[in-house]
C-alpha cells in the first residue's frame, strides 16, 4: 500500500509490528497530542499525560522506531522535540480481519477512540463553559445518531461524500480567523438483526392498574431530544479523523492522524 504525504497506509501483513506498537494506550495519546498541538518535548508531553518524563521519552522512541513521529526542529540544545510524522493513519478493514492478530489490534484501535471522544466532549464542554470557546460554537456543537438501512456501497458511497466535503469545507475556512479545531467522530457500525427471543411459556395477563400520564421530560420518547442533535437509539458523532471505507485515526484514539477512526 502506498502512502500520500500527509497520510500513511499500514497493511496489516508488513506492518504487524506497527500496528503492535500503535495500540499501546499511551503511545497513540502521545501520538494524538503532537497531532493535535504540535511539535513537544517529553517533558511537556509528560505534564500533559500526567505521566513520568522518563515514560513518555520511551514511548516517543518507539513510535520513532516506527516511523509514527521524528525530531523536530529544537528550540535550544536541551531537549528533543517531537513531531507527527502523518496527519493520519490508516489501513483496510477486511486486510486487518485477515491478519493474525488483526481483529484484536482493530478492536483496541477503535476503543482509543472511543476514549478520545469522551476526553474530547469533556474539553469541549469546559471551553464553553469557560467562555474560552465563542457563543456562536453553542448551536452547530453537538451529537446525533441515526439506524438508516443501507448496503455495503451505500456506507462506503456515504464515508466517500463525508471525506470529500470534510475536505471542501477545510480549504474554504483555512483563511478565515474564526475557524477553530474541531473534533468530527464517525462512524458507520452495520448490525445483524437480533435473533428471536423464545418464549418462557404461556403468558399470564395481569391485573389492568392505572398508570399516571407522562409529564415534562418523560413524555412521549421518555426525555427531551437535544436540540444540537439528533435523537434516535441515543447520541452518536462524526468522529476525529478522515471517514474512509477503512479504518483510520488523527488523534491516536479515531487517532485522527494515524487511521480512519480521530
Amino acid at each position: 500500500m502506498t502512502s500520500e504525504p500527509s497520510r500513511r497506509v499500514l497493511d496489516p501483513e508488513r506492518d504487524g509490528a506497527a500496528f503492535k506498537a500503535l495500540t499501546h494506550p499511551l503511545r497513540i495519546e502521545l501520538l494524538g497530542l503532537l497531532r493535535q498541538h504540535g511539535p513537544a518535548t517529553a517533558s511537556e508531553l509528560a505534564a500533559r499525560t500526567g505521566e513520568s518524563s522518563a515514560s513518555t521519552s520511551y514511548h516517543l522512541r518507539v513510535l520513532a522506531k516506527y516511523g509514527f513521529v521524528a525530531e523536530a526542529e529544537h528550540r535550544d540544545g536541551r531537549e528533543r522535540r517531537w513531531k507527527s510524522v502523518h496527519a493520519l493513519t490508516s489501513w483496510s478493514n477486511e486486510a486487518m480481519h485477515r491478519a493474525p492478530g488483526g481483529r484484536a489490534a482493530l478492536s483496541a484501535l477503535r476503543r482509543r477512540q472511543l476514549e478520545h471522544l469522551e476526553r474530547s466532549l469533556a474539553r469541549h464542554e469546559a471551553d464553553l463553559e469557560s467562555g474560552r470557546l465563542d457563543r456562536a460554537w453553542q448551536e452547530p456543537s453537538g451529537l446525533s445518531d441515526s439506524l438508516p438501512r443501507l448496503t455495503p456501497e451505500s456506507l462506503t458511497e456515504l464515508w466517500e461524500a463525508l471525506a470529500a466535503k470534510t475536505a471542501e469545507l477545510t480549504a474554504r475556512d483555512a483563511g478565515d480567523p474564526r475557524a477553530e479545531q474541531v473534533v468530527v467522530f464517525t462512524a458507520g457500525l452495520p448490525l445483524a438483526p437480533e435473533p428471536p427471543v423464545a418464549s418462557a411459556g404461556p403468558a399470564t395477563e395481569e391485573p389492568a392498574t392505572e398508570e399516571p400520564a407522562p409529564t415534562g421530560e418523560n413524555a412521549a420518547t421518555g426525555g427531551s431530544a437535544p436540540t444540537g442533535g439528533s435523537p434516535s437509539t441515543g447520541e452518536s458523532l462524526p468522529a476525529d479523523g478522515s471517514p474512509s471505507t477503512d479504518g483510520s485515526t488523527s488523534t491516536g484514539g479515531s487517532l485522527p492522524a494515524d487511521g480512519n477512526a480521530s
